[in-house]
């Protein structure tokens, strides 16, 4: 029988090593030597023709008997899968985990603690409405899953990037999801909350109201997957080598930053480029500018659990920072894209009820419901094997008498499928040698269907949201709940949820009344208790450092430019690891003045938007800027930028042109050979020899021009030109 075991354990779904060798075992690479088969293997002579009954001047019928044009067609028939009913809309990469420090006073999970471990990680993001064909820029939650493949078995950590959700109780997803998605009448909108259903639920729902603040803000509107926090939600439960268990949440935060696009940017992008996101990711990474988080836990001791005025269970609530911080202990990068879209973006699939030994569950009851729902919804989607496709098998050995089903991959042999059995064989294992074992968690109380008493209070928390944020983030909160309850014909949807904004800011809900039609409240239906916490908003996330590495620089050039300051721009922005492209009047050779130079540029001005880049700069010369100043498109291209607070960059002749397209007053230009910054508007009329570096160092206050023009691009937006009202001032 050992013999058996051996065989057995020959054929198991994975084995122990890197996933990307593990996938290497499926992978076919395509080349001008592979000749074309049926999936059967037999050599096609033509992929173009169906066998037929014809002659030199007739078509006849096409023959049933072709088995080689069936299969292609019938194939073909067949390839769509059923679309995830929530986060349907993604795109992935695979990455590493690494820990830098051992929290080995929370856990003995060799994934959390093991310092010499490099574990493989695939990392899905997605928004959670739309249908696979929806845009990525929607105001939406973004999901963020990760799954582990660890040496102990696949831990998926399935989260968002806001840290709460919109119900406490798993029993309520039929009817937030429902509310949220198109309305059953006509199936619209797709992929936006701004709809009377969506608004009606909130109202009537209130453990809800924290959530759609956070829905509200600029966390629903990320520039990047790679400039979003990432969080748990739920409560889970690490447990250390002593037995003693702590209560976390997990955060994982961006080196990059967390960074939103303004709105009428992200409307925009919807239709101008639907894939923003996808591309961004892949691009990130295939310039080898490798998206990075610090991932870490906030932790509270068993011992504590009743000592706050919120229930640690409660998924509507944060544990705000300065009461539980973040301890920081390791690092997540992404740094591979996907060999083949559908296997293994589409097909991943996450379970939060995959943990490994030393991660647990809490009683949270939302966590609970999800624990059962992503296992059946994967079987739906992908048949009762769906842990044997390569992207989702672990890449440590897999052996039980689970058998047969559709699909099955797996080959045991031998001759029991039972346990127990008369060899011992696949006999359950000890602790020691790495089992699962179940906290011993004492529990008491009645059968009943209720929830405790702190579960009842819903306002408190979204206050502290509130009172957190910065005021350029209230202000576009202000504006989209505007936007949303605008798009809410019934009557009865905006008056209401206008009074539910009384319950957490007297001021925020008699603007958005003004602006939506509502009947302003007289006065707050509850009293604010004015606190704050660290952590909420998103300014407090710049980023480690000032960097524009990934960050798009579009470089406007016609016929005459500058060669001198486009080189050396272009020159500077590549050894930044930023990602210039060239934006020309046509997508043909651009000659630069005198002639000694030319560029073909990326794109055209019509088929390129300043939507889709971080920043513009644009070189100097007499001709290229007579040109440019004759095109409307080109001046849009300015004013959109400046509107979206993005930073702007001109030299030479290119001064006078920007300050034209501006035309404000309070926006100065530069008037010498010395670098000027106004409102993130960064010029210098007279390039002086050194005043334009290769190497520049991105630091606040630094005197070149190039020094001053990426440390604008580095803080991402220009906020002040938002809160002194310039942005309004132009036309975009």
């Amino acid at each position: 029988m050992s013999n058996i075991v051996a065989k057995a354990q020959q054929a198991v779904m994975g084995s122990q090593g890197d996933k990307s060798n593990d996938l290497a075992k499926e992978t076919k690479e395509i080349s001008d030597k592979d000749r074309l088969t049926t999936d059967y293997g037999v050599k096609q002579s033509t992929a173009d023709d169906w066998l037929k009954v014809t002659s030199q001047d007739k078509q006849g019928p096409a023959l049933l008997e072709d088995p080689f044009a069936r299969e292609r067609i019938m194939r073909f028939d067949h390839e769509r899968i059923p679309e995830r009913v929530v986060h349907a809309r993604g795109a992935g990469a695979f990455g590493t985990f690494r820990v830098l420090e051992s929290p080995s006073d929370l856990t003995f999970a060799p994934v959390l603690t093991d310092t010499s471990r490099e574990t493989p990680v695939f990392v899905r993001f997605s928004t959670v409405l739309g249908s696979r064909g929806s845009a990525d820029t929607v105001r939406d939650v973004r999901g963020f899953a990760i799954k582990f493949y660890t040496q102990e078995g696949n831990w998926d950590l399935v989260g968002n990037n806001i840290p709460v959700f919109f119900i406490q109780d798993a029993i309520k997803f039929p009817d937030v999801i429902h509310a949220a998605k198109p309305e059953p009448h006509n199936e619209v909108p797709q992929a936006q909350t701004a709809h009377n259903n969506f608004w009606d639920f909130q109202f009537n729902h209130t453990e809800a109201t924290h959530m759609f603040m956070w829905a509200m803000s600029d966390r629903a509107t990320p520039r990047s997957y790679r400039m979003m926090q990432g969080f748990g939600v739920n409560t889970f439960t690490l447990l250390n080598a002593k037995g003693e268990r702590h209560f976390v949440k997990f955060v994982y935060t961006p080196t990059l930053g967390v960074h939103s696009l303004v709105w009428d940017e992200a409307l925009k992008l919807a239709g101008q480029d639907p894939d923003f996101h996808r591309k961004d990711l892949w691009e990130a990474i295939e310039n080898k500018a490798f998206p990075k988080w610090k991932f870490g836990v906030q932790a509270i001791p068993e011992a504590d659990e009743h000592k706050f005025d919120f229930d640690i269970l409660d998924a509507t609530k944060i544990w705000p920072e300065d009461l539980v911080p973040v301890r920081y202990f390791a690092e997540l990068e992404l740094n591979k894209n996907p060999d083949e879209f559908f296997t293994q973006v589409e097909q991943i699939a996450f379970c939060t009820s995959h943990v490994v030994p030393g991660i647990g569950f809490s009683d949270d009851p939302l966590l609970q419901g999800r624990n059962f729902s992503y296992f059946d919804t994967q079987i739906s989607r992908l048949g009762i094997n769906w842990q044997e496709l390569p992207i989702n098998r672990p890449v440590c050995p897999v052996m039980n008498f689970n058998r047969d089903g559709q699909l099955r991959h797996t080959i045991t042999r031998g001759t029991v499928n039972y346990y127990p059995n008369r060899f011992d064989a696949v006999k359950p294992a000890t602790i020691e040698e790495g089992a699962y074992v179940e906290y011993a968690e004492k529990v008491a109380g009645i059968k009943a269907r209720a929830r405790s008493a702190k579960f009842k209070e819903h306002f408190s928390q979204a206050q502290l949201f509130w009172n957190t944020m910065s005021k350029v983030e209230k202000n576009h909160i202000i504006n989209a709940f505007a936007f949303e309850l605008d798009h809410c014909e019934d009557p009865v949807v905006y008056h209401r949820m206008v009074n539910r904004l009384a319950d957490i800011d007297i001021g925020l809900a008699t603007t958005v009344a003004e602006m939506v039609g509502g009947d302003p409240p007289k006065e707050a239906t509850r009293p604010n208790h004015g606190r704050k916490a660290p952590g909420i908003s998103m300014l407090e996330f710049p980023g480690e450092k000032p960097t524009i590495m990934s960050r798009r620089i579009a470089i406007l050039v016609a016929d005459g430019y500058d060669p001198v300051a486009y080189n050396a721009a272009y020159g500077a922005a590549s050894a930044a690891m930023a990602v210039p492209f060239v934006i020309g009047p046509r997508r043909a050779k651009v000659t630069s003045a005198g002639g000694t130079h030319s560029v073909t540029p990326h794109h055209h001005f019509e088929g390129y938007r300043s939507t889709m880049v971080d920043a513009i700069f644009i070189p100097g010369g007499v001709d290229a800027i007579r040109t440019l100043s004759t095109n409307g498109r080109a001046q849009h291209w300015v004013r959109e930028a400046f509107g979206h607070l993005k930073a702007i960059g001109a030299t030479g002749e290119a001064v006078d042109f920007v300050n034209k397209c501006i035309a404000l007053p309070a926006v100065t230009v530069s008037e010498s050979e010395e670098a000027h910054e106004s409102y993130g508007v960064v010029t210098m009329r007279h390039i002086k020899p050194d005043g334009l570096k290769d190497a520049v160092n991105i630091a606040k206050g630094a005197t070149g021009f190039m020094e001053k023009f990426f440390y604008a691009i580095s803080q991402h937006r220009n906020w002040d030109r938002e809160l002194d009202g310039l942005h309004t001032q132009v036309a975009f």
